[in-house]
């Protein structure tokens, strides 16, 4: 997978005002700690998240997503009137239907010639969303588009915890399955593409690869299931331990494509972001890949993991603080539950 012709004209970010933090998290869950002798700060011990964000109650992802696509579009300085697709790629939306990109579309005031949809794809949905319409630039069909999506975590924690206190027949393995649910935050996250003719920056999106191992799809799963729970709020299993290992397994096929699509070697790369699952993941995911960590840019410590909306924010907030120099070749690592690898290849 390479282009020619497509650059990302810039990442945009909104973050959520609400903190909390994992000892508040550990408090609530005080009687289960008990129970099972569970020594407290286990929750940052073992992820290194210290806290997470969430949105204020009865906000919308669309209305969150809308704010973050305007203040990215703006500091594009690109003539909207070029925007051919808007793709919203969070795992969280309004509603069943429409699309919520739809209403994301009106909020801006997007040409009706604009083709609007939403992708999701668990915690890949906007880096999916990147190359859909980096193939339609690259193809033609359109100048410009934005990608952009807005995660919600406060209900699947806080559901999680209600679930975990109420269960009168809870295992150890239980709270394991429930385990990386409880570092799940908030966050958006946007990001222009243009055709190389119209871009002001010269930021090039020059390809990568992707990969799927669906006989892993079951390791991660989240679901609402009011007859279960007593509530419309999602649950989520995980076996983080298998899903670790998948996942990295899978994430070094597809470096390997990646590296030879974009005829790179490790040696090439000066940055790298990755979606942000936690301390024991970003450690073997660079030890497997042969990366020296200093690369990397983290948020997981102080946003968790905030699904579709880690990598392309975790992008943002490192451009913003001069994580990236100008000449820099930037790895974009991502993988999400299904299982499945996206990688890309930026020359900034």
């Amino acid at each position: 997978m390479r282009y020619n012709h497509v650059c990302v004209e810039a990442f945009g970010y909104s973050l959520p005002p609400q903190v909390v933090t994992s000892a508040e998290i550990e408090t609530q869950l005080a009687p289960l700690y008990e129970r099972f002798h569970l020594p407290a700060g286990r929750l940052e011990l073992m992820t290194g998240i210290r806290e997470r964000r969430f949105w204020d109650r009865g906000v919308l992802p669309g209305q969150i997503s809308a704010q973050t696509a305007e203040r990215t579009l703006a500091a594009a300085q690109l003539d909207r009137k070029y925007i051919g697709c808007l793709v919203h790629g969070s795992v969280c939306r309004d509603r069943l239907e429409p699309a919520t990109a739809s209403g994301v579309h009106h909020a801006l005031g997007l040409p009706g010639s604009a083709l609007v949809l939403d992708v999701s794809n668990a915690c890949l949905g906007l880096l999916n969303g990147m190359i859909l319409l980096a193939d339609m630039i690259e193809l033609g069909h359109v100048r410009a588009g934005l990608v952009v999506g807005t995660e919600m975590g406060r209900d699947l924690v806080e559901g999680t915890i209600d679930s975990l206190l109420a269960s009168p027949n809870l295992s150890k393995q239980d709270v394991k399955l429930a385990f990386a649910s409880l570092t799940i935050g908030s966050g958006s996250a946007a990001v222009v593409l243009c055709d190389r003719a119209l871009s002001k920056t010269g930021h090039r999106l020059l390809g990568g690869a992707f990969q799927a191992d669906t006989s892993s799809h079951e390791l991660c799963a989240g679901d609402v299931a009011a007859q279960t729970h007593g509530d419309d709020r999602p649950r989520m299993q995980t076996d983080s331990e298998a899903l670790l290992h998948a996942g990295v397994e899978l994430a070094e096929k597809t470096w390997q494509k990646t590296k030879e699509s974009l005829n790179w070697t490790n040696d090439n790369v000066a940055k790298a972001f990755t979606h942000q699952v936690g301390r024991a993941h970003r450690k073997l995911l660079y030890e497997r890949l042969k990366l020296d960590p200093a690369l990397d840019f983290s948020t997981v410590e102080f946003l968790g993991n905030t699904g579709a909306a880690a990598l392309p924010l975790t992008a943002a907030i490192g451009i913003e603080r001069g994580h990236v120099a100008k000449g820099d070749k930037v790895a974009l690592l991502g993988i999400g539950s299904g299982l499945n690898a996206l990688m890309l290849g930026l020359d900034w």
